[in-house]
């Protein structure tokens, strides 16, 4: 489409029938938005998790095979596993919209000839709309009218110095209309104007504007899975398949033996649930809903919890800079009177300025805006506030400014004149603009120019953006037309900087010593990046350019990508090919930003991390994690909360594993000696959904390794259940089997009756158990450190076990219900024995296993080997 510029045209907007037409047509000028989490979908996608399925399938099963009451537990915990994610995640989705902005600003547009003010999501295509300082443009929009308009485009570029806008003297097409660069005739939808004013005309709206397309454009990334959820569903495909083959061997191994079909079905089942994997679905659940609300408390938003465990073991973070590793406004940095040393400005501090650098100062404040948006005239006025001397020299309130020279393409310097009282005959004039800008209007000599470029180079090569000042003095009778006529004396350079958020060093050293390497892709020039980079204490000083990585083909760029660290000149698009090309070389990626610009990359990246107070809806609908407080802080603390999650989600999977060999073995044990059947459904339902979740949440309570923060990340190819895992979880399971079985087969062979034979040999298995929790407290730790940290769900744990016990023992009931005959003290203080031989043997074995049978990471043999296959 194309757009005839001229006044006369538009100077009457549209009719409101022909905005109310182009309405119908076009729809609502608003950002494209996904389909909304609501609590039903939020459920439908709970329920399609094949483990929580197998675990209502499970249910149902015994409900059919007529076992009500293992139905009840199975469906029971099922129920609460689907309530606790639902609770949380539409929680999450509350707190996002309450911190969705306004991305459709109120405007004010023409129609009708009439001026007035509608909300955003009204305006439409060909409406003439009016601009002023600090609006925010509601549309992508052709300037007709502009009178010195600047406009922030920080969220579609990533940059937040404002560029200059000029309206179109010719023929422009719409096509070539891209945010970023100064002197063109567009505007963007969610741009800032932070100077002058202006007319200009709709030519885009809602999801055809550029902050739109970039939103349509995420709907075709596909967002990667958690690699701990696809290598846990192999895994309970495997325990599935061997649970059920054992199980059919057993029903006929019972049959062809003992003759009686049926009770060989009850031992089947038995022994089926013994083996059945319901509760890790039960235990993910857990994890994941209460490790999203650990993070919340250090104001950091999961909107997809799986997304907790992959940032733990992330190993690549790439961040913007504008706005995440710095505060996106900028501040004085130094200044540099003409003949005078450079002054470093410390941020945040009292100043007391020498004469010539306060009179500088003031200038550049005179050369500003009383009521600032530009960022960089923000920067004048907070640094003169700072020094009371600087106040003296500033306009009073009975001086008036005559006059304003703008800046224009061919001279970038503006120019204030003041009038100091009504008195005063000699009028004070300020300049500031670019460097050479300045230089011409002091009409410096070769020699000056020459020094003077030598000093803006440094400022630049310290990540500095400078400008020139300039005074002059003037007759009001003898004011020119034009500022390069006005006699200028140069007063020095001034270099503004966006500040580096102050957590942002520590926590990129955090990051390093993690194994985590941090890399900053940045739309800046390179000589800003590098010294934003080596502030932050990113280090290197190999700088990719846009341009160089658009010559790169992609085997060059993945070559490259294993060695620079400091991307600048780099446009969104290639953003979203550098994260690609980090996936592709097996990195698990970790992507940082708030700008719309960042979308597409933060939805392609592992893990998407968004800025929650400074982010556009756009970025935080695409990232998996949103940080509240746009605290770059915060993603150290949400890494060692993932790495602590996946840990203790591992010692609760080991211990799981080593649970069942007993279980499954005193079920599997009287089948296949002749012996009394031990334990039927109502027990192995008992031991696990009563007994293992709720010292699963022993677990997911646990604090952190000591070496949380100080080993590299997880090797993407390592698998969740490792062998050595595998191994420990048998050989812990194998040790409190044939101490429980030798306590069963003696008390046979004493001649207790069988119901007190059950219940000495249940009491042994429970107390072993609870011996397995204090052994897989901690993987690293003697048991000693790890009864002295602290875990307030074992210490809620531990007393009702034992409650649980007594009611099974005591109540008449309940001993009915289980089948359990009278104990005596020496049948308890054997029980205690077994658990506390499980608890000291493994503890004494513990250190030589971690040093016997440790394997490289991502080496997985027999059984992890296995399910990596599947």
């Amino acid at each position: 489409m194309q757009l005839a510029t001229g006044k006369p045209k538009f100077q009457n907007g549209i009719s409101e029938a022909e905005a109310h037409l182009r309405l119908g047509r076009d729809g609502f000028n608003e950002l494209p938005q996904a389909n909304p989490r609501t609590p039903f979908r939020i459920v439908l996608e709970v329920l399609r998790e094949p483990m929580l399925a197998l675990l209502i399938g499970g249910g149902l099963v015994y409900l059919t095979l007529g076992n009500p009451k293992e139905a009840v537990i199975l469906l029971v915990f099922a129920c609460m596993s689907v309530l606790i994610t639902v609770v949380q995640e539409t929680r999450t989705e509350r707190v996002l919209e309450a911190l969705r902005d306004l991305t459709s600003p109120r405007a004010l547009v023409v129609r009708d000839g009439v001026r007035k003010r509608i909300a955003g999501r009204e305006v439409v295509q060909g409406d003439l709309i009016v601009l002023s300082e600090g609006d925010r443009v509601p549309a992508d929009s052709r300037l007709v009218e502009a009178h010195d308009l600047q406009a922030d485009e920080s969220l579609l570029t990533g940059e937040s110095v404002p560029v200059r806008k000029n309206a179109g003297t010719r023929e422009v097409r719409d096509g070539n209309a891209r945010p970023g660069g100064d002197d063109t005739p567009f505007v963007f939808s969610g741009a800032l104007v932070v100077r002058g004013a202006g007319l200009a005309v709709v030519s885009a709206t809602g999801g055809r504007s550029e902050i739109g397309k970039i939103g349509l454009s995420l709907n075709t990334l596909e967002t990667a899975p958690a690699q701990f959820q696809i290598q846990t569903r192999r895994f309970v495909r495997l325990f599935a398949m061997i649970g059920a083959a054992i199980s059919v061997l057993a029903v006929l191994l019972y049959g062809f033996l003992r003759g009686g079909w049926l009770d060989a079905i009850l031992a089947g089942i038995a022994l089926g649930m013994s083996m059945l994997p319901e509760e890790f679905p039960v235990v993910l659940a857990v994890f994941m809903a209460m490790g999203a609300w650990r993070i919340s408390q250090v104001h950091v938003l999961t909107r997809r919890s799986a997304a907790i465990e992959t940032l733990g073991a992330a190993t690549v973070l790439c961040t913007d800079k504008t706005g995440t590793l710095t505060e996106n406004r900028m501040t004085i940095a130094a200044l540099q009177p003409a003949a005078e040393v450079s002054l470093a400005i410390l941020p945040a501090e009292p100043v007391t300025l020498p004469k010539s650098y306060a009179n500088l100062l003031a200038h550049g404040v005179l050369a500003s805006a009383q009521k600032p948006f530009d960022p960089m005239e923000r920067a004048f006025h907070d640094l003169a506030k700072r020094d009371r001397e600087v106040a003296d020299l500033l306009p009073k309130a009975d001086w008036t400014l005559l006059r304003a020279y703008p800046l224009s393409p061919d001279l970038l310097a503006m120019t204030h004149v003041w009038k100091a009282g009504a008195g005063s005959k000699s009028l004070r004039v300020a300049a500031k603009g670019a460097p050479e800008a300045i230089a011409m209007l002091c009409r410096l000599d070769g020699e000056a120019k020459t020094q003077l470029t030598l000093q803006v180079n440094a400022m630049a090569a310290a990540g500095l953006r400078v400008l020139g000042v300039a005074s002059a003095t003037s007759l009001e009778s003898a004011l020119p037309k034009r500022q390069e006529d006005l006699a200028f004396t140069f007063l020095g350079l001034v270099g503004l900087a966006d500040p580096l958020r102050k957590t942002v060093p520590a926590a990129v050293r955090e990051c390093h010593r993690a194994g985590i390497r941090v890399i900053m892709i940045t739309g800046d020039y390179p000589a800003t990046a590098l010294a934003i980079a080596h502030q932050a204490g990113i280090t290197g000083t190999d700088v990719v350019t846009g341009e160089d990585l658009a010559a790169m083909p992609d085997e060059v760029l993945a070559g490259r990508m294993r060695t620079a660290s400091i991307f600048a000149r780099i446009m969104p698009e290639q953003k979203l090919r550098i994260v690609e090309a980090l996936k592709s070389d097996g990195e698990i990626v970790a992507m940082t930003g708030d700008g719309v610009n960042d979308a597409p990359s933060l939805k392609a990246a592992h893990i998407g991390i968004a800025m929650g107070g400074r982010g556009t809806d756009v970025a935080r609908e695409a990232a998996a994690i949103v940080l509240l407080d746009d605290d770059f802080g915060s993603i150290v603390k949400t890494v060692r909360l993932g790495r602590r999650i996946y840990d203790n989600l591992r010692k609760a999977m080991s211990f799981i594993l080593a649970v069942h060999v007993p279980i499954a073995g005193l079920a599997l044990l009287p089948l296949i000696f002749g012996l009394p059947i031990l334990f039927g459904p109502v027990h192995i339902a008992f031991l696990e959904m009563v007994i293992d979740p709720v010292c699963s949440l022993v677990f997911e309570a646990e604090t952190a390794e000591s070496n949380v923060m100080a080993r590299p990340p997880r090797d993407p190819a390592e698998p969740l259940f490792s062998a050595s895992m595998i191994g420990w979880s048998v050989f812990q399971g194998v040790l409190a089997l044939l101490l429980v079985s030798g306590i069963f087969v003696i008390a046979l062979d004493q001649g207790m009756s069988e119901d007190e034979v059950r219940a000495l040999t249940f009491f042994s298995l429970v107390l072993s158990i609870v011996a397995l929790i204090f052994v897989n407290r901690s993987a690293s730790a003697s048991l000693i450190k790890a009864f002295n940290r602290p875990n307030r769900a074992l210490s809620i744990v531990l007393p009702l076990v034992a409650l649980t016990l007594g009611i099974t023992l005591l109540w008449p009931a309940a001993s009915a219900l289980f089948r359990f005959g009278p104990l005596h003290l020496d049948d308890l203080s054997l029980a205690l024995g077994a658990g506390f031989t499980v608890l000291v043997v493994l503890e004494l074995i513990k250190p030589l296993w971690r040093r016997w049978f440790s394997r490289p990471k991502g080496k997985p043999v027999m059984g992890s080997a296995l399910v990596a296959k599947l």
